[in-house]
């Protein structure tokens, strides 16, 4: 998110509320964690949306959409849902960016599954993720 301010004067960070998905916290608990993370930075703010992405942007005026790449692997999905989004936007442009060398290797799924059993996740996530994973998760 940091990142991303150098490209932009204002960021918002879109939290999606996906039924597809059994994330381990709500949506209302994401948004908070996000803006744990985030702290006082004023030029970044965290919403949540349903529906399609194309559609919050336009209520948020965003012309630009910056999407996270960990691996090769979320490429072609990544890929995908961005031209979706032309089509159905044609002047919302999406960009790339690649993850730190230290970060790449970190997915949600793979926290959880850590956390779950008792695993150190400290130097993973933001410390107040931390405590809420240790709230939220009684270790096997």
């Amino acid at each position: 998110m940091h990142r991303s301010l150098e490209f932009v004067d204002r960021l918002v960070v879109a939290v999606a509320v996906n039924s597809s998905k059994a994330p381990l916290f709500t949506i209302d608990e994401r948004v908070a964690l996000i803006r744990a993370a985030v702290g006082s930075e004023s030029r970044i703010e965290v919403r949540s949306f349903g529906g399609l992405l194309v559609d919050f942007a336009r209520e948020v005026r965003a012309s630009l959409l910056i999407r996270g790449l960990r691996a090769v692997s979320d490429f072609e999905y990544e890929y995908q849902m961005a031209l979706m989004n032309r089509h159905l936007s044609p002047k919302l442009e999406t960009i790339f960016m690649v993850p730190s060398l230290d970060t790449t290797y970190i997915s949600a799924s793979l926290v959880r599954e850590v956390a779950r059993y008792g695993g150190d996740v400290h130097d993973l996530v933001h410390p107040t993720v931390e405590q809420a994973l240790k709230a939220k998760i009684t270790p096997r």
